[in-house]
């Protein structure tokens, strides 16, 4: 699988280039600033593109700014956006086209490399992956501002928690111990809870319960 990676710190860019290549992934480009990732897409047009959110010159969302052009131009191109810090918004904004095939993890995931090159692959599938940090913020501010998520179990808060970082249900069973026949009927409960509706699709799914737990 092609892979370009956008992140101007030298010593993480070439730390992604050795845990992709250890996991099977061809690393054909890489670059420090959003213009030189465009470029580099433009030129290499990968199947994945891995790119810090914060990037020169201003460090603020210029590779979040580049991810979303790069999928305007290139729709097949998967997209993992990194960052240091959590905030909703950029989950938000990611998935604001509705389509697959994009992830938002904070770096220290690459810490857990079997997970990491995990989430990668399944976001190069067309799935979403999205940080469990990420999640845990959207679902506390929901349980407040909203009745519905806190009349949830603690079990179905569980299922629903991983269902927003993209799992599937054989993940989630697997995850919190239970069959997975356990795990239909925790989100058929939770969809007429939330009233969110029911789709075979697993990325609609995410991000039918990401604008719930994202809503006003």
């Amino acid at each position: 699988m092609r892979v370009v990676i956008g992140e101007d710190e030298a010593l993480l860019r070439r730390g992604l280039e050795l845990v992709l290549g250890d996991g099977g992934f061809e690393v054909v480009a890489t670059a420090a600033d959003a213009v030189e990732l465009e470029r580099a897409v433009t030129e290499h047009r990968p199947q994945l593109v891995i790119t810090d959110i914060r990037m020169p010159p201003s460090f603020t969302d210029e590779g979040l700014v580049a991810a979303a052009r790069i999928r305007a131009r290139f729709p097949g191109t998967a997209v993992m956006v990194l960052s240091q810090h959590v905030q909703r918004r950029y989950a938000v904004e990611l998935l604001s086209d509705r389509a697959g095939g994009v992830g938002y993890l904070l770096k220290q995931r690459i810490a857990d490399v079997r997970t990491f090159v995990g989430d990668l692959r399944e976001v190069a599938a067309g799935g979403t992956a999205i940080d469990p940090d990420i999640v845990a913020v959207m679902l506390a501010r929901a349980r407040l501002a909203d009745s519905a998520v806190g009349a949830l179990t603690a079990r179905q808060q569980e299922v629903l928690a991983l269902m927003a970082e993209g799992r599937s249900n054989a993940s989630i069973a697997a995850r919190l111990f239970l069959t997975e026949k356990a795990v239909v009927q925790h989100t058929s409960r939770i969809y007429d809870a939330l009233a969110l509706p029911v789709d075979s699709d697993a990325h609609r799914r995410v991000l039918a319960v990401l604008q719930y737990l994202n809503a006003d």
